[in-house]
């Protein structure tokens, strides 16, 4: 029995690899955190240590952009996450920003692009600060009807999470001005995988537990996803942390024990794919509505940290990895 488990965990495997090939296009030397594309096709990323880059996908080439806000690169804080708004061009920054007395918050920004500078660089959103230098989120998505939506952290203050007067581990709604922020959802706690499902109004949203627990979520408005008081996950050192269900909470539609760490989630051809951190690998989930069917995993033999992945105008998947890597998945 033992060796028809293996023989068939080998031929899975072995069937997911030979589906999709992987390219690294660029190599840098910190966590790329977030990228995404320019109208004229370049890649516009984050370092965490706090610097943006353009990457021309023709010359092979990074070029630095200045204008770029100070931050807080301490921790899991640091330069997160960038979007290029799709209709009128602005970029789009979350961050970890320092303030006195250690503290420090998950901020929202906006500039334009003019050459290599971010120029009218403006704070839009500031989440509430802690001491604490974990878990800020923060993915940025458009709901393209004037709405801009991020994940905000909960940021190791577990007593504020259940309410709806802070913007600790939270979706947080705002207009793309950054006027008019609300919780739009509550219950969340490492949330780095925010995406718009293709034609649709469906916001997915993916996190990570703690020692399990890990989720993805579909997020709807006032709906409670639980966390601290309900989740899979236990604490590092062992102990139970609240309870699997509860009426009011919302249940994930796919959770994993033990953890695999998602950090990015994006839809590409017609199923979510997940960058995982510890679980070291590209996850497909094999969709069916709102339904998982099945899931594969990709590119278990490498030994990354896979950090974002989002589709990209060649309609190739896109990475990036803590190892500093930038390229490309494409079918074989």
């Amino acid at each position: 029995m033992k060796y028809l488990i293996t023989t068939l965990l080998l031929c899975f495997s072995l069937t997911a690899f030979a589906k999709y090939s992987q390219e690294v296009l660029l190599k840098q030397d910190d966590v790329i955190w977030g990228f995404d594309f320019l109208k004229d096709g370049r890649v516009i990323f984050t370092e965490r240590g706090g610097k943006v880059f353009v990457f021309d996908p023709k010359t092979k080439k990074a070029t630095l952009v200045t204008g770029t806000p100070k931050v807080h690169a301490v921790g899991q804080g640091g330069m997160l996450d960038v979007r290029v708004h799709p209709t009128n061009g602005y970029i789009y920054l979350t961050y970890s920003e320092p303030m006195d007395k250690d503290y420090s918050a998950t901020v929202l920004a906006r500039g334009k692009l003019v050459g290599n500078k971010l120029e009218d660089f403006k704070k839009l959103f500031t989440a509430d600060k802690s001491t604490n230098d974990y878990h800020y989120g923060s993915r940025i998505e458009f709901d393209l009807k004037g709405h801009v939506f991020i994940t905000s952290g909960e940021r190791g203050e577990r007593d504020k999470i259940q309410k709806k007067d802070n913007f600790f581990g939270k979706v947080v709604r705002m207009k793309e001005d950054g006027s008019s922020p609300e919780v739009w959802s509550i219950g969340l706690r490492s949330p780095q995988g925010l995406a718009m499902k293709p034609g649709t109004d469906e916001l997915w949203e993916a996190e990570m537990g703690p020692r399990g627990g890990d989720e993805v979520n579909l997020i709807k408005k006032d709906a409670n996803y639980g966390w601290p008081i309900v989740t899979y996950g236990r604490e590092y050192y062992g102990p139970k942390i609240g309870v699997p269900k509860k009426p009011g909470v919302e249940e994930p539609i796919v959770y994993w024990v033990p953890s695999i760490s998602p950090s990015a989630m994006t839809f590409w051809k017609n199923d979510i794919w997940l960058g995982t951190l510890s679980g070291e690998h590209i996850r497909r989930l094999i969709m069916d509505g709102t339904k998982v069917k099945s899931q594969e995993e990709y590119f278990t033999d490498r030994g990354w940290r896979w950090r974002n992945v989002r589709p990209g105008p060649d309609d190739h998947l896109w990475f990036s990895t803590d190892e500093g890597r930038l390229g490309i998945i494409k079918p074989k």
